[in-house]
């Protein structure tokens, strides 16, 4: 009997941000709503929206895929992706005219100027998030389905 390994991978990874996503862009909607912001963030959610929850799944499946060879941890596995999300985030952004980097800064939406040092510690900041979410949460969800 075929048990579907790489399926139950797949929805064990997209579980986290399918919760946590549109909560998310609930928050953003209510703050632009409500604080009537001049600049169009919602833009800026499509790409996680869209996209993050897929390449969760699909970087578990490739955790499980890899598992019998690399044996490495999961939430080890887990930090190394914002090394993905990030980069292809940042160049979404800049092709969508979203985000314009400066020489000691990064510009949102022509309005919100962020240093880049502060963006190093949030990216730190993530990593150690991740492994977290990772380690504890979906090693859980590989463990109650039976591929971990």
């Amino acid at each position: 009997m075929n048990t579907h390994p790489y399926l139950r991978a797949y929805l064990a990874g997209v579980f986290i941000p399918t919760l946590v996503l549109p909560l998310l862009l609930t928050a953003f909607i209510v703050v632009r709503l409500a604080m009537q912001m001049p600049f169009p963030f919602e833009r800026g959610l499509v790409f996680p929206m869209a996209l993050v929850p897929a390449l969760w799944g699909l970087w578990n499946v490739l955790w499980v895929g890899t598992q019998g060879r690399l044996h490495q941890p999961l939430g080890v596995h887990g930090a190394l992706l914002p090394f993905l999300l990030m980069p292809a985030g940042a160049t979404m952004a800049s092709c969508l005219g979203l985000l314009a980097l400066g020489d000691n800064s990064v510009t949102w939406f022509h309005v919100i100027t962020i240093p880049y040092t502060w963006i190093a510690v949030c990216f730190a900041g993530a990593l150690a998030g991740y492994y977290l979410v990772w380690k504890y949460i979906v090693g859980f969800l590989n463990r109650v389905l039976g591929i971990a």
